[in-house]
């Protein structure tokens, strides 16, 4: 497995949207969110479009890269559904780049970015590419139903996008699907075709959280144990958790489940609210802003969601 990163970036929306917020619509209120998810604010489109928020990303994960875009050649990009059905989101950002590259989507849910991360170093592994955009978008304020306070109140809408190139940062990677449809599913629509005898009209996110919840604090475990095991690692070894951003509730029971301090587990769900795929590089590029990640520090990456789908990596930073 061979890649590193060299730049990463974020394009966030303008309107921050808080508790109080959801209040005035909804039955709810700041502490019933808090005390639930951990979140208290969360940043939605308005007039921004999800491609615009990737490629304000991409320009700047580039320019901390030190590249142009014509030193791009590849572009992935993990996302439930960018601005059109087809083309591609990341064809739509490639236009907006001015690249010319092979560029296509992977749908993996919440756990885009590290599936991101394994197809990204196949290619970087196969020589067949030297340089890799890495976009996590997500609109997910267009995929939940707003009167719905169980799922509403939980996404944000975001982008982070990730350079990276052949390197040694990438010690351990696993992923993993189990099948189960029914407990975090978003259904598609059947158009307006005449031959289609059950019509479907456009439908929202749906989400068992009690099930999404154990699934999360089961997977997690066993994924850390594997990749501990092959490198030979004890849990105390690793400098920081990065746990995807879905409900603060979640990041702390797997934070005691591993008997880890609490200040290995960074935590932005608060700000954000839980953005999909765009999570855990967001979370990894705010550490880097705020000077927390050295060389040598050691990341425990674990991201799970619809599927369902788990994924977890260990990265040295270099």
């Amino acid at each position: 497995m061979s890649i590193k990163i060299l730049g990463m970036g974020k394009g966030i929306p303008e309107k921050c949207v808080t508790n109080d917020d959801l209040a005035e619509f909804i039955e709810t209120d700041d502490e019933w969110i808090v005390t639930r998810t951990g979140i208290k604010t969360r940043y939605v489109c308005t007039s921004e479009s999800l491609t615009d928020l990737s490629v304000t990303a991409s320009t700047q994960a580039l320019n901390k890269a030190g590249l142009t875009t014509s030193d791009i050649d590849l572009i992935i990009c993990a996302t439930l559904g960018g601005d059109y059905r087809t083309p591609s989101h990341a064809c739509s950002v490639a236009e907006q780049l001015g690249t010319n590259c092979p560029a296509f989507d992977i749908n993996a849910a919440c756990t885009g970015f590290v599936y991101a991360l394994d197809v990204a170093s196949c290619y970087l592994d196969s020589g067949k590419v030297k340089n890799i955009l890495i976009i996590c978008a997500e609109m997910m304020s267009t995929q939940v139903d707003w009167n719905d306070r169980n799922t509403c109140i939980l996404f944000g809408d975001g982008a982070a996008a990730t350079v990276v190139t052949a390197g040694n940062a990438l010690k351990f990677l696993s992923l993993s699907a189990t099948a189960d449809t029914a407990i975090l599913n978003l259904p598609a629509d059947t158009g307006n075709s005449p031959y289609i005898n059950t019509k479907k009209e456009k439908d929202y996110l749906h989400m068992q959280g009690q099930e999404v919840f154990k699934f999360a604090v089961n997977v997690v475990g066993p994924d850390m144990e594997k990749a501990l095991e092959t490198l030979d690692m004890t849990p105390g070894q690793i400098d920081w958790y990065l746990i995807h951003q879905a409900n603060k509730r979640i990041v702390d029971s797997i934070r005691r489940r591993l008997k880890q301090p609490e200040e290995k587990f960074p935590i932005n769900i608060g700000k954000y609210g839980n953005i999909s795929s765009v999570s855990i590089p967001l979370l990894l590029y705010e550490m880097l802003e705020e000077g927390k990640l050295k060389t040598g520090d050691i990341t425990f990456m674990s991201a799970f969601g619809a599927g369902l789908t788990a994924g977890s990596c260990i990265m040295v930073w270099e």
